[in-house]
């Protein structure tokens, strides 16, 4: 009798056929390569452009704008083709390309005020940032060790957001760390530490916090976890918002708390988390804008944008800032052509979405959010796949970080929602808050080149 697997008349062992060999994916490192090209590109067409307008004559500064520019996104582009063969390759390029039209759009408005030039700084810190992506990308192999920190991230998050009440306030808030002539905001770093935090703890405890609890009443989707599995992590949520309640920053604070329900909901998978939010999110915005004056006041500006006008005072930077996006029209003034410096110093931080919508139009300030969706669209799209819940999770923690910021201040600036005074990454002037979003897009291919690395025969690195 042939025994099976075995050769019926020589009776020796028949060697089992071999397994396919997977399916290797393509690497598209050629293709980031070119999206980067272009990129710069497009910044070096910008910066001359504003040159053109002002003066001209092109800037004497673009060659070594866009060699530096190109430098920085080719040592970038290395170290993912080296380390991170699998990576999206759309999110480099989105990077660089925001990075450098927010370059273009703090120098037009240094052309407006010769006393405070602001890009070479922005350039500065750009460069750091880029470091910092380099370093990440190439010292990080696996986003699962930084489960590992889940605890440590929540005592760094902490600390760093305490730190700035130690020192004087700046506009009212709390915010930064001056030393020696340079400002740090902690808080800044302190979203990525509370999205490893958020994502390292609801991983370790989604079944826990989806299928046990007390049902709220009849609604089978507000069922509540026991308070021994929810109350750690909300108790560190509401502690960090309490602190930066106290030091005015709302806008974190509201940034903070959209972050924490969304990650609970992919955590859980219940839509009643959403509702709650929502709730929750109404009744503190309507007490803390009844009970503090400052945010009080940027309500009534929100309520009404003209009132100051109609006072005789003069336009309100909201105002200014309306009056900027309707200048643009539909094409735009052209670079270097607007007038959205009326609207003060805040044009280089929060407003500066004002600049882009009066001389670049609605067409490309649509443009500029697309960039802004796509980026969000591909931190998705790594993290649905992935296999382990952390990562998972980590993935839509920090693509929700961007997604979240840019409708605040958007919404904050053309009138949407009151106003919160933050910083739109990439393109606002702002040191901490370029280097932690070269950060969020470094972690993103880390997990981009996991998700994808992991379907090619090989197990992720």
């Amino acid at each position: 009798m042939i025994q099976p697997g075995m050769s019926g008349t020589s009776g020796t062992a028949v060697a089992a056929d071999p397994a396919p060999p997977a399916e290797r994916l393509p690497r598209r490192r050629g293709i980031e390569l070119s999206l980067i090209v272009v990129a710069v590109l497009l910044c070096v067409y910008g910066y001359c452009a504003v040159g053109l307008a002002k003066h001209g004559t092109v800037p004497p500064g673009a060659a070594g704008y866009g060699a530096g520019l190109g430098v920085l996104a080719l040592v970038a582009h290395v170290a993912v083709r080296l380390r991170a063969p699998y990576a999206d390759p759309l999110l480099l390029p989105i990077a660089v390309l925001l990075n450098g039209l927010g370059l273009v759009l703090i120098y037009r408005l240094d052309l407006e005020t010769p006393a405070d030039h602001a890009a070479p700084i922005q350039l500065v810190w750009s460069t750091l940032g880029v470091a910092f992506f380099i370093v990440v990308v190439l010292c990080l192999r696996d986003h699962r060790v930084l489960q590992r920190y889940t605890y440590v991230s929540v005592v760094g998050a902490l600390a760093l957001l305490v730190l700035p009440i130690f020192f004087p306030a700046v506009n009212g808030a709390r915010i930064w760390i001056r030393i020696a002539g340079f400002s740090i905001q902690p808080g800044e770093f302190a979203k990525v530490l509370l999205a490893v935090f958020f994502a390292g703890y609801l991983a370790a405890n989604r079944n826990a916090l989806a299928y046990s609890g007390r049902q709220i009443w009849r609604f089978r989707r507000l069922q509540l976890p026991t308070g021994r599995v929810l109350g750690p992590i909300v108790a560190i949520w509401l502690l960090s918002v309490l602190v930066l309640v106290l030091e005015r920053d709302l806008g974190t604070s509201l940034l903070f708390f959209g972050l924490f329900v969304i990650l609970l909901y992919v955590a859980t998978g219940r839509t009643g988390w959403i509702a709650v939010g929502l709730l929750l999110a109404c009744v503190g915005a309507l007490a803390v804008g009844r009970l503090e004056p400052h945010v009080h006041s940027r309500v009534e500006d929100w309520l009404d944008p003209f009132a100051s006008i109609t006072a005789g005072q003069g336009p309100n930077q909201l105002a200014q800032s309306l009056f900027a996006f309707a200048a643009g029209g539909m094409l735009g003034t052209g670079l270097g052509l607007g007038h959205s410096v009326l609207i003060g110093f805040a044009a280089k931080s929060d407003f500066i979405l004002a600049t882009a919508g009066e001389e670049l139009g609605l067409t490309g300030l649509s443009a500029v959010f697309l960039l802004y969706a796509l980026l969000v669209e591909r931190g998705y799209r790594a993290g649905l796949a992935l296999r382990d819940p952390f990562g998972r999770l980590l993935a839509v923690g920090l693509a929700s970080i961007v997604a979240l910021q840019v409708f605040v201040i958007a919404g904050g600036v053309t009138g949407l929602i009151p106003l919160t005074g933050m910083a739109m990454p990439f393109l606002a002037q702002g040191g901490s808050s370029v280097v932690t979003n070269w950060i969020i897009v470094a972690l993103l291919i880390r997990i981009s080149d996991c998700a994808r690395g992991q379907y090619d025969g090989t197990p992720a690195p």
